[in-house]
């Protein structure tokens, strides 16, 4: 074992990184520092198990994985997709389930069935476009966003919007419905592609245990 180098994990921030690491406890795998709320560290060691953990924003996660910072990743599937990056997706963990959809007002449904020209609001206009240009083959117009992307329909600034929609209420609240869903989503692991190949063994064995409880 002392041997080995570090298997490095970047964890998106937030809920993301306590459900994963609820799931590697699952398996066994630890690390005691991570619980320590008051620690300033960036980077979390179990030096028994030659693992290493650090948090990281959920958009960065695929970047760190890419370029080998981390071996394995844990983020959204939205965000995978969103930043098209070469890796492995590996596993659907199972948690964090929720739907990528085209939203807008009932009026706006005729607009989606005929392939009109369009505006479409969102923070995800890599899976926007890909949905309408390559799925629909219909032409859009993209207006990328950050904040309440609701908003959009209700203030004249797009027709629709694509986004996450976990219960709907929101929508609901400001009269916008799901018009199309694009696809599901939940959280998933990913390897680095040099990693997979370098430290195969390893590796699977993580993905194999965590199967078994997901």
């Amino acid at each position: 074992m002392s041997d080995e180098r570090y298997l490095t994990f970047a964890l998106g921030k937030g809920r993301l990184a306590n459900k994963t690491l609820e799931k590697l406890e699952m398996v066994g795998i630890t690390c005691e520092e991570m619980k320590d709320k008051d620690s300033r560290k960036l980077i979390f060691v179990n030096e028994e198990l030659k693992l290493r953990f650090f948090l990281a924003k959920g958009p960065d996660v695929p970047t760190y994985v890419e370029y080998g910072a981390a071996d394995i990743g844990v983020v959204g599937r939205d965000t995978i997709l969103e930043e098209n990056r070469k890796l492995y997706e590996v596993l659907d963990l199972g948690f964090g389930k929720c739907r990528m959809c085209v939203c807008g007002p009932e009026s706006a449904r005729d607009l989606l069935e005929h392939h009109e020209m369009i505006r479409v609001a969102s923070k995800y206009p890599r899976i926007a476009r890909d949905y309408f240009e390559n799925k629909k083959h219909q032409t859009i117009d993209i207006v990328k966003l950050n904040g309440s992307i609701e908003l959009a329909p209700i203030v004249g600034l797009s027709e629709v919007i694509v986004d996450i929609v976990e219960t709907g209420s929101t929508l609901r609240e400001n009269g916008l419905v799901v018009l199309e869903e694009i696809c599901p989503l939940s959280a998933r692991m990913v390897v680095n592609q040099v990693s997979m190949q370098m430290e195969s063994k390893r590796i699977q064995d993580i993905i194999e245990r965590l199967r078994g409880v997901c």
